[in-house]
C-alpha cells in the first residue's frame, strides 16, 4: 500500500472526550493535516468536545454521523479502550486505523504524539505496514443480542457483581469440552490475549497466529487452565446462575442476559486493520509496554 505525497487523502479523527491532555497533540495533528490540504471527518460530539472543552480552532470538516463515514485511514486518540471503540465504529469497512496513544498504556497504538509529524510523512510516503487483527462474533437464537455483537479483543461471560459464581457448560465444535465453575469465562483473540484474559493468568498470544483462547476468570478449581483454539473453532455455552442472570461484555460493552440460553462464539468474517510503523516489533512492544521479561535485578 503506497501512497503518493501528492495524494490528497481523506482521514476521520476519533477520540474520547475526557482526556484535556490531548490539545497539544491535536492542534499538532490538524495542522499538519491542513497543510497537507487533507480531507478531514469528525464525528460530531468530538468535534464539539474539540470546540468547546479544548478551544480548539478546528479547521472546515466533514461531520460524522452515527458509523456512516468513508475515509482512507481513522485516526484514533486515546487510549486502548478508545481504540476499541474506534474500531466498534469502522467495524467492517477495512479503514486502516492509526493509535495515536495519549492515554496510559496504548498497547494498540504504534505512535505517541511526539511521532505525529514522521508519522504523516511516513503515510504520505507509504512507509508503513498494515496489520490485520482477528474479531470475534457472538450469536443466540432464542434472544435479541443487544449492541454491536463483535470484539476486537474478547467476549467475556461473567457473573453480576453481587451474585456467587456460575457455571458455564462449553461445548468446541459440537464436542463436550468442560464445565467451568467460575466468576467467568473469556473467549479472546491474539489482540485480546494481553488485555483482560491477561490480568487472569491467560497466555500471550502473538497477533496472526489464528487462535483464540479461553480463560477461566476465578475458577473454583486447582486444575482448570486456559486453553488455545484454532480460531475456525466455533465456541458454544450455556450459562446457569442462581440468579438466572449474567453479563455478557464485548470488549467492554456489558449487557445482562437470562440464563440458560445458547451462545456460539466464532471468527467474525472481518478484520481489523492497524498501521504499524516499519521496523515496530510486537516482542520490542511487549517489553516496552507491558514490562515483559524484565528484570529488577539488572
Amino acid at each position: 500500500m503506497v501512497f503518493m505525497s501528492q495524494k490528497k487523502l481523506k482521514f476521520a479523527l476519533f477520540g474520547n472526550v475526557y482526556q484535556e491532555r490531548k490539545s497539544a497533540a491535536v492542534q499538532k495533528l490538524l495542522a499538519i493535516l491542513v497543510e497537507r490540504e487533507a480531507e478531514i471527518l469528525i464525528p460530531e460530539r468530538f468535534l464539539t468536545f474539540l470546540r468547546d472543552g479544548l478551544q480548539i480552532q478546528v479547521p472546515p470538516c466533514e461531520i460524522i454521523k452515527g458509523n456512516q463515514f468513508d475515509a482512507d485511514f481513522v485516526f484514533c486518540m486515546g487510549g486502548d479502550g478508545t481504540f476499541l471503540d474506534v474500531a466498534s465504529k469502522v467495524g467492517n469497512k477495512q479503514i486502516p486505523i492509526i493509535g495515536i496513544n495519549t492515554g496510559r498504556l496504548g498497547f494498540l497504538a504504534s505512535f505517541s504524539p511526539e511521532h505525529i509529524e514522521a508519522g504523516i510523512a511516513d503515510i504520505y510516503a507509504g512507509n508503513f505496514n498494515v496489520d490485520a487483527h482477528s474479531v470475534l462474533q457472538l450469536f443466540c437464537d432464542e434472544v435479541e443480542l443487544l449492541g454491536y455483537p463483535f470484539a476486537l479483543n474478547e467476549i467475556a461471560i461473567l457473573k453480576h457483581d453481587i451474585s456467587s459464581m456460575i457455571t458455564i457448560h462449553t461445548n468446541i465444535n459440537d464436542e463436550y469440552l468442560t464445565t467451568y465453575q467460575a466468576d467467568g469465562l473469556i473467549v479472546g483473540t491474539p489482540t485480546g490475549s494481553t488485555a483482560y484474559s491477561l490480568s487472569v493468568g491467560g497466555p500471550i498470544v502473538v497477533p496472526q497466529s489464528q487462535t483464540m483462547t479461553l480463560t477461566p476468570v476465578a475458577p473454583h478449581s486447582l486444575n482448570m487452565r486456559p486453553i488455545v483454539l484454532c480460531d475456525d473453532s466455533e465456541v458454544e455455552l450455556r450459562v446457569e446462575s442462581r440468579s438466572q442472570s449474567f453479563l455478557i461484555s464485548l470488549d467492554g460493552r456489558s449487557q445482562s442476559y437470562r440464563d440458560n440460553i445458547h451462545l456460539r462464539i466464532r471468527k467474525a468474517p472481518y478484520v481489523v486493520k492497524v498501521v504499524t510503523r516499519l521496523g515496530q516489533s510486537y516482542f520490542s512492544t511487549l517489553r516496552q509496554k507491558m514490562m515483559w521479561g524484565t528484570d529488577s535485578r539488572i
